[in-house]
């Protein structure tokens, strides 16, 4: 049975939880669309971060990577189009790293695009009712840092899809902010596994996108 890979991350910035983890270990052991999911945790780390991700693809030669993340304050579930090639820490990572404007592959391009079909799995996950938008941008700290890490790798190995997946707080988390509750989530990241097995053309519509 082939292999889908899903990460997630440990508490950052104070938190005692992070919906990415615990999504990555919800799916961990589930099968779908007739592949094996794998769910793994990332070091909220710069570098750590990318290091800990390629041990986990040769651990499970997946043929689809979906790298998932927090994003505190967005109110739905959304796909990233692009991961751009620096780092630029508001605050620093679990190790007390905060980089500034350092690229985070030397001499590596701009920017890579996701080879997800983000378009048709935010009109699918808005076919089920769960809250979704195409996100432009997937900011500068570790979140964009493991995407464009992911891109760079795959880069090499063309068989394999990836991109990245930010979601809200849980309402745990949320007090006055925007939060969808985990079972929530971890379906809608389900949704976005057999959507993007099954759709390799992404669809082509207007609109469907937040800044």
């Amino acid at each position: 049975m082939k292999t889908v890979l899903v990460t997630g991350f440990e508490p950052f910035g104070g938190e005692t939880i992070n919906p990415s983890g615990e999504i990555a270990r919800q799916l961990h052991g589930t099968v779908i669309a007739g592949h094996h999911v794998v769910g793994a945790l990332l070091p909220c780390v710069f570098g750590a971060a990318i290091t800990e991700l390629k041990q986990q693809m040769r651990a499970t030669k997946p043929v689809l990577v979906i790298c998932v993340g927090q994003a505190g304050g967005r109110a739905e579930i959304t796909p990233e189009r692009v991961a751009i090639n620096v780092d630029d820490a508001r605050i620093a990572d679990n190790a007390g790293r905060q980089p500034v404007d350092r690229p985070i592959v030397r001499g590596g391009p701009a920017a890579y695009w996701s080879t997800l079909p983000i378009k048709a799995i935010t009109a699918e996950l808005r076919r089920r009712g769960m809250p979704a938008a195409v996100s432009q941008t997937a900011g500068t700290f570790v979140c964009n840092h493991v995407f464009y890490g992911l891109m760079h790798e795959l880069r090499k190995q063309k068989k394999i899809r990836g991109g990245f997946i930010h979601v809200p707080f849980l309402p745990e988390q949320a007090k006055d902010q925007p939060s969808l509750p985990l079972a929530v989530m971890t379906a809608a990241i389900g949704s976005v596994i057999a959507v993007a097995l099954k759709i390799r053309r992404d669809v082509h519509v207007a609109g469907g996108a937040t800044d």
